[in-house]
C-alpha cells in the first residue's frame, strides 16, 4: 500500500494537519528539531504501535494534552488510524470506522520499515535488534509465523515457570518435549525466510556495495547447537537452567551474523559502506514483503546525508529505482538530497519548520 493522506492530531511538536503524499517517493527538508523525524515516528507508529525514539509513549503527545492521534487514507481509499490515551495506556484502533482490538489487525495492514542513525544498533546492540529486524520480515512474509510464535511464547512460559520453582518430573518433561517441537518448527521457518533474504540481498548489495558483496556473509544462529537436537541440548544443561531459572537455550535465543570476510562488519566496514548494507538488508526484507502480495511496504529514511558522500548517494538513487514502494526519506537541506531528486520531477518534497510541514513547488 501507499499513503495518500497523513493526519496527526496532538503528535510531538507536529501541527495538526492532513499532508498528501507521493505514492512513491517523498522527500522531507528542515533543520534539526523541525519536526522531520517526528513526521516519520507517526507513520512507524502506526505500523508498529510504537516510536523508535522513545519508549516512553508520554514523551510522544503534545505537551499538556492528553492523547494523540495518527491516522492514513491510503492509495485502495481505505483508512486506518489509532487514538492513543495517555493516562489509561489504551489504544483505540479503527480500520475503516470500524473498531479492533488487537494491533495485528493494523500490522497486517502496513508494512513500515525504517532506518536511521541509531539503526546501526542491528550490527553493535546484541541480538535483541536483529531478532526483531528478522522476526518484522517474518510477521509479513511466512504468515503461519505470527500464530506459531504466540503459542511460543505461551509454552516458554510454561517451561520457565517449571524452571523457576524447581518443578521436576512429568509437568516439566510435558512442557520440555513441546517446548522442543515448537522451537524446532520455528527454527526451520527462520531458516528458510533467511535463505531467501540473503538470496535477495545479493541483488541490491551488487546496486549498494558491488565491490564488497561476494564477501559479506549472513550466518543463522538458531539459539542451540544445530549439530545437536534441542531435547539433547536441555539434557546435558538442565541443572544450569533449574539453577537460572530460564530457558538458555531455545528459538528464543536466534541470532544473525553480519560479517565481511569472516569478521564482523561494523569493524572492516566504514559508517558509509555500513549505512549502505543497511540499506541494502532493509531493501531486499522490503521486496520479500512486497512479493508476498499482502501488504506492500512503505520504507521511512531519516537523515539519508549522514555518512554518504555522493558517490553512495548516487548508488543508493539506482537502488530506489528498482523499489516499488512508497519512501519517505528526510534531510538537513537539498543539497544533501543530490543527485538523488529524480531529474523527472516524479516526487514530492516538504518543508518542515518548527512542527509545521508545507508542500515546496518545483
Amino acid at each position: 500500500m501507499s499513503i495518500e493522506k497523513l493526519t496527526t492530531s496532538n503528535f510531538r511538536n507536529l501541527s495538526d494537519t492532513t499532508t498528501l503524499c507521493h505514492p512513491a517517493l517523498n522527500f522531507l527538508i528542515g533543520a534539526n528539531g523541525s519536526g522531520k523525524s517526528s513526521f516519520l515516528e507517526s507513520i512507524f507508529f502506526l505500523g508498529h504501535g510504537k516510536s523508535f525514539r522513545t519508549s516512553k509513549v508520554e514523551n510522544i503527545v503534545l505537551f499538556d494534552q492528553s492523547n494523540f492521534v495518527v491516522s492514513v487514507l491510503n492509495n485502495h481509499n481505505k483508512r486506518f488510524g489509532l487514538l492513543k490515551e495517555i493516562s489509561s495506556g489504551t489504544t483505540d484502533i479503527k480500520i475503516d470506522g470500524v473498531k479492533h482490538n488487537k494491533f495485528s489487525d493494523l500490522a497486517q495492514n502496513i508494512a513500515v520499515q525504517i532506518i536511521t542513525p541509531e539503526s546501526f544498533k542491528l550490527f553493535f546492540g546484541g541480538p535483541r535488534e536483529r531478532r526483531r529486524f528478522v522476526d518484522l520480515g517474518m510477521f509479513h512474509v511466512k504468515h503461519v509465523f505470527s500464530e506459531q510464535w504466540k503459542e511460543f511464547t505461551q509454552i516458554l512460559k510454561q517451561r520457565n515457570a517449571c524452571l523457576k520453582n524447581n518443578l521436576r518430573g512429568q509437568q516439566f518433561e510435558y512442557w520440555t518435549d513441546k517446548f522442543s517441537e515448537s522451537c524446532t518448527s520455528i527454527a526451520q521457518l527462520r531458516f528458510d525466510y533467511l535463505a531467501d533474504l540473503k538470496a535477495e540481498l545479493s541483488k541490491w548489495l551488487t546496486i549498494l556495495l558491488p565491490k564488497y558483496k561476494d564477501d559479506i556473509s549472513v550466518t543463522y544462529l538458531q539459539g542451540w547447537n544445530s549439530k545437536k537436537s534441542l531435547l539433547d541440548v536441555l539434557a546435558l544443561n538442565i541443572e544450569r537452567e533449574f539453577e537460572k531459572g530460564h530457558s538458555l537455550f531455545g528459538a528464543q535465543r536466534f541470532d544473525v551474523r553480519f560479517q565481511y570476510k569472516g569478521l564482523s562488519i561494523e569493524n572492516l566496514l566504514s559508517r558509509g559502506q555500513q549505512k549502505l548494507f543497511l540499506l541494502a538488508l532493509t531493501f531486499a526484507q522490503a521486496k520479500m514483503i512486497e512479493q508476498v502480495k499482502r501488504v506492500k511496504p512503505i520504507l521511512l529514511i531519516d537523515d539519508i546525508g549522514a555518512e554518504l558522500d555522493l558517490h553512495s548517494r548516487e548508488a543508493f538513487y539506482q537502488s530506489i529505482k528498482e523499489v516499488d514502494c512508497q519512501i519517505f526519506i528526510t534531510a538537513i537541506d537539498e543539497q544533501a538530497l543530490e543527485p538523488i531528486i529524480p531529474k523527472d520531477n516524479n516526487y514530492y518534497m516538504f518543508h518542515v519548520e518548527h512542527g509545521r510541514i508545507s508542500a515546496i513547488s518545483k
